[in-house]
Order: structure tokens, then sequence, then C-alpha cells
């Protein structure tokens, strides 16, 4: 019965979120436009990295894996506590859906399933400073890492909305995505990855019929 109550509506179209034209068309773009900056700005800070500030390749790799990694936790923890931020008030109402409510109710609008290029470019100049502040010149394979990942986590996310469920491995990371969007939206928070729904316990319920199969097993 509980996670009946977290279904929320599904609609078909687009919702409009600014009355401003600019701004409500700057909040729609096509999913390759956010994954040529990140894959570009990556690319750039390892060869940076390596024929400039002399990094060894081996040390960029393991640079770019701990980028990576910790980008499936920054996923994770964003996803389950800003953008299902309790909607106590109105502003925090507009802010949770703005940021997160359209892929919830409007699960088909392709356009607002990636990051808009303008907020791609300043996301990612926001993390160099922040990252080259603690991390110093390790942030040149640090964040393109950490891009990567993020770019992995548009491509999927993106696939799981847009495109019928594979029929391969892949499939795993669209159910546990659908139970998100269409049946516990408090579980199964990881889209790249489900790994730290099983750290954090966040995993989905198991159904009736679940739990009487794996009672036969």
């Amino acid at each position: 019965m509980e996670s009946q109550k977290l279904k929320r509506p599904q609609h078909k179209g687009s919702p409009r979120l600014f009355k401003n034209p600019v701004l409500e068309r700057l909040t729609h773009t096509h999913i390759s436009a956010p994954l040529i900056i990140f894959f570009s700005i990556a690319a750039v800070l390892i060869y940076y990295g390596i024929f400039e500030k002399g990094f060894a390749v081996l040390e960029m790799v393991l640079l770019f894996l701990a980028g990576l990694f910790f980008f499936t936790l920054v996923e994770y923890l964003m996803h389950r506590y800003l953008y299902h931020i309790p909607a106590t008030t109105e502003r925090r109402k507009k802010i949770s859906y703005t940021m997160h409510g359209v892929p919830h109710d409007y699960p088909k609008d392709k356009s607002r399933l990636a990051m808009p290029p303008v907020l791609s470019l300043f996301i990612a100049s926001v993390l160099f400073i922040i990252y080259r502040s603690l991390l110093g010149d390790l942030v040149f394979g640090f964040l393109a890492g950490f891009l990567v990942g993020y770019a992995a986590y548009l491509s999927i996310h993106y696939s799981v909305h847009a495109f019928k469920v594979p029929n391969n491995s892949l499939k795993i990371l669209w159910h546990h995505h659908a139970i998100h969007h269409y049946r516990e939206s408090d579980r199964a928070f990881g889209v790249s990855s489900p790994l730290w729904d099983h750290i954090f316990e966040t995993m989905p319920r198991k159904t009736p019929v679940e739990r009487q199969k794996g009672s036969l097993n």
C-alpha cells in the first residue's frame, strides 16, 4: 500500500516551466549537446594533464577512475536528497519540480531529459574551480572522470526514457529506474548504477509475488 501512494500521474507532451520564452527555450535540449560538451572537456583535461602537467598515463587512468566512481555517489545523493527535497513550502515544491518533476510527470518528454548546453558549461566551470581548489593539478584526471560519469548518467537516463528495454544485461538499469518512476519514488535512486542503493538500503521493496517466488526458491 505504501508504494501505491508514491505513484505520480503520467502525462504526454511537454509542460511549460517559465513564462519567459528565452528561459523556456533553454530548458529544452537534444541529448547530444551536453554529451559533446562533457566528453570534449574531459578530453582536453586529460590531454592537458598528460602533456602540460606531466602526469603519467597510469596516474591519469587512476584519477579518472576515482572521479568516475565519485560521480556515482554524487549522482545518488543528489537524486535522493536534492531532486526529491521534501516539498514543505511552495518554493521547495517549485525547485523540486523544475529540477526533477518533469521526468516523473512527463517521462517521455525527450527534450527535458538532458542538461541544457549553457547550464552544462556553467556546471563544468564551477566544478573545475571547486576541484582545482581542493585537488590542485589532480583535477585534470579526476574531473575528466567525473564529467564522463555525468555524461554516462545522462546517456543512460535518456535511453531508459526514450528507448525500449534492451535484451541484454543493461535491462537491469531499465527495470531499476522504471521502478523509481512508476512504483516507488522513494527507492531506486541510482540511475547509472544500483550500487549505492544496495549500500544505503534503498533498493526497491519486493512485491508480494516476488516475495512468494523468493520463499519458493
